[in-house]
């Protein structure tokens, strides 16, 4: 019922910058928050970045003051800006969002992921 797409991953050196992007698609009414997970392999899945309905954010400690988290609520879309990255960063990065459906129920739901690979 409900899409999320992630584009924007890829290789960068390190010190470089990428820009994520995740559209929502779907039987849309409203979208709550919009977030940003990273996953490396065998590792467990963590939270990156976080955006409320009205703006609100919020970081994991090690992304603070690298990257910045935004959307644009006419478009469902959220933004994840990287800079200064590091090797650590490579991960896989998701989007994830409450949605709340044109059917009245909110569900949780989750983009297939983006590769980014820091490295030189």
């Amino acid at each position: 019922q409900v899409q999320l797409v992630e584009s924007g991953g890829g290789l960068v050196q390190p010190g470089g910058s990428l820009r994520l992007s995740c559209a929502a698609s779907g039987s849309i009414f409203s979208i709550y928050a919009m977030n940003w997970y990273r996953q490396v392999s065998g590792k467990q899945r963590e939270l990156v970045a976080g955006i409320t309905s009205g703006g609100r954010t919020n970081y994991a400690h090690s992304v603070k003051e690298r990257f910045t988290i935004s959307r644009d609520n006419a478009k469902n879309t959220v933004y994840l800006q990287m800079n200064s990255l590091k090797p650590e960063d490579t991960a896989v990065y998701y989007c994830n969002s409450n949605v709340k459906l044109v059917d009245g129920s909110t569900r949780n739901y989750w983009g297939q992921g983006t590769q980014v690979t820091v490295s030189s």
